[in-house]
């Protein structure tokens, strides 16, 4: 981890480059504060298209392997080099990984004729990345992660899936399942170590005791009932037995997060944030076993919505803000601008979760992606100079 630290600070070329979570981290906000005003202004301006297709499938398609792949991107790249203790991708290799990323997300907006095209250099990104957290968690014996590499690859081949859509009926839903329950098991796993630690290190300065409930059997109990509950969903999304596994999923995870004593942190906003996007993880999964149980009382887009703009949302801010305060040697403490951050990208899901409810009020779908947009553009636009910026302390 020294020689990774020693890596990153020594290198000599754009600043930009010297770590993945920097120019992962800022153009994904940036796409993300893009993508849902797009849609929005297509749907009531364009007859619903973009780039001559529909504009529904092209938002989530952009929302799950746009934005949120070019957010897992930036955390692993950053991750990874302290799991195994090898050098992390910089320079050229991290550009030329961020190039395939952009020419994926231009090529969203090729005409239906590009499509086959499109969808060929839109792929390379995933599977090129996929190829790169293999490489390096082999590399450096590092078993543990091994889940991980199995995600990123499966995230690649959801994404191969939804581009073959029109020549396989019902694949633009199936990707999309498999897209949403791989983030799931992503926070359910990451978050299931990042929450307890980060919560666990603020308490434990400030002697506040007991802390967290270290890892044990109730955990793992919970990722393997997580696991088995998205796989059903995957697989047969109408069938009572996945929406029972779901709705037990969503409760396991919410007595999970009480063990985390999360409310002993609530003086300090980078901590208390993850803990509010992990109860949307633990709500996302109970109102989508909820829309299964009990179609005609809980729509399906509920519960999508829940782990979509709450969970993911809320979780992707509240790690990038901490991880680029930490990494570019800044003391880790929130200031007023990045709660209200963190209260937009709240409102914009809270606002995204009653459109259903109101037969998706124009209205709300607008003053939701505008609160999508003021946080994720708010975060590019207070955390951005810190990311094309030099670290801290260092000269030049």
């Amino acid at each position: 981890m020294t020689g990774t630290a020693q890596a990153i600070r020594g290198h000599r070329g754009l600043a930009l480059f010297s770590g993945g979570f920097r120019p992962f981290f800022l153009f994904a906000s940036l796409w993300g504060a893009v993508v849902a005003p797009i849609w929005v202004a297509a749907l009531h301006l364009n007859g619903g298209l973009v780039a001559g297709l529909d504009g529904r499938a092209w938002h989530v398609h952009e929302m799950l392997f746009g934005f949120l792949c070019g957010v897992i991107a930036g955390f692993l790249l950053t991750a990874i080099p302290n799991w195994t203790g090898r050098l992390p991708v910089t320079g050229r290799g991290l550009a030329g990984l961020f190039g395939l990323w952009v020419a994926g997300r231009l090529a969203s907006f090729a005409p239906p004729a590009l499509a086959p095209l499109a969808a060929v250099v839109d792929a390379s990104f995933l599977v090129v990345f996929a190829l790169v957290v293999w490489r390096e968690i082999i590399a450096g014996r590092n078993r543990r992660n091994l889940p991980v590499c199995l995600m990123v690859t499966l995230l690649a081949a959801a994404n191969i899936l939804y581009h073959v859509a029109p020549w396989l009926a019902g694949a633009d839903q199936l990707a999309q399942r498999l897209a949403l329950a791989l983030a799931a098991g992503l926070l359910s796993l990451i978050g299931g170590r990042i929450v307890p630690s980060f919560t666990q290190n603020w308490l434990g300065a400030r002697k506040i005791a007991p802390g967290p409930t270290p890892f044990g059997r109730y955990d793992a109990f919970v990722l393997a009932l997580t696991v088995l509950a998205l796989g059903a969903w995957i697989i047969a999304p109408f069938a009572a037995a996945a929406g029972w596994l779901l709705a037990g999923a969503g409760v396991a995870h919410t007595v999970r997060l009480l063990r985390w004593r999360g409310w002993k942190a609530r003086g300090e906003p980078l901590v208390w944030i993850l803990h509010i996007g992990y109860a949307w993880l633990a709500l996302g999964l109970g109102l989508i076993g909820a829309g299964v149980l009990a179609p005609s009382q809980v729509p399906a887009t509920l519960g999508v919505h829940a782990l979509g703009a709450g969970a993911v949302g809320v979780m992707t801010l509240a790690v990038m803000t901490r991880a680029t305060l930490g990494h570019t040697g800044r003391p880790r403490e929130a200031d007023r601008r990045t709660v209200w951050i963190y209260l937009a990208v709240l409102a914009a899901a809270l606002t995204r979760l009653c459109a259903p409810l109101h037969d998706n009020s124009p209205v709300l779908l607008a003053v939701s992606a505008g609160l999508w947009t003021l946080a994720f553009g708010g975060f590019a636009l207070v955390y951005g100079p810190l990311l094309i910026g030099q670290r801290a302390g260092r000269a030049g």
